[in-house]
């Protein structure tokens, strides 16, 4: 009877630590030094209206966006529910027979080949929002024809959203897809 009372005691106490004083405590210091990560790292449109978080990619197919990093989630694209990657070897058929379409379908809309590696291959978490400053620079002869504006121009909007190194050493320069194509919306 002793062991079950200690047991319980125990189990009481580390469900209040861990179940509740924990997460209690991680979520208001992250509400107090990350407040914007925290809420989500909501992205607005000039209307005011959510469009998105700066942490989560989303699809873009029409002519006139950036394109962003292929997702590997399943249900649907971007899916942060079913965040992973799709666990295909580089000699698996099926990876293969992607990387080969999605080629295709840039080669089609005038990017050619070799196409930067971040447009074909999906992230390992399948969510990325960010895609390297080559392959934006890649898409702005596609973008400028949709649009009607000068390759020079988008190529200076581009430049304007690229995010640096994290601390100046980690990664490499990246850009965020989501945030260039509200940038883009918002031209005159």
């Amino acid at each position: 009877m002793n062991q079950i009372k200690t047991t319980l005691k125990l189990f009481a106490i580390l469900m209040l630590l861990v179940g509740i004083i924990y997460p209690v405590a991680v979520t208001g210091l992250a509400q107090v030094f990350f407040p914007k990560e925290a809420g989500g790292s909501l992205l607005y449109d000039p209307d005011g209206k959510i469009t998105g978080s700066a942490m989560i990619g989303q699809p873009f197919s029409d002519p006139k966006y950036f394109w962003s990093r292929p997702s590997a989630t399943s249900g649907y694209p971007y899916n942060p529910l079913a965040s992973g990657g799709s666990n295909l070897g580089p000699t698996n058929k099926d990876l293969i027979g992607q990387i080969s379409n999605r080629t295709s379908l840039l080669n089609s809309y005038g990017i050619q080949t070799p196409v930067p590696s971040d447009l074909v291959e999906a992230s390992a978490s399948g969510l990325d929002p960010h895609i390297s400053l080559q392959s934006a620079q890649v898409q702005i002869p596609r973008v400028a024809r949709a649009r009607n504006l000068t390759e020079q121009a988008l190529n200076k909007l581009v430049l304007q959203h690229v995010e640096e190194r994290q601390f100046g050493f980690l990664g490499e320069q990246r850009i965020n897809v989501l945030k260039l194509n509200l940038a883009l919306d918002s031209m005159k």
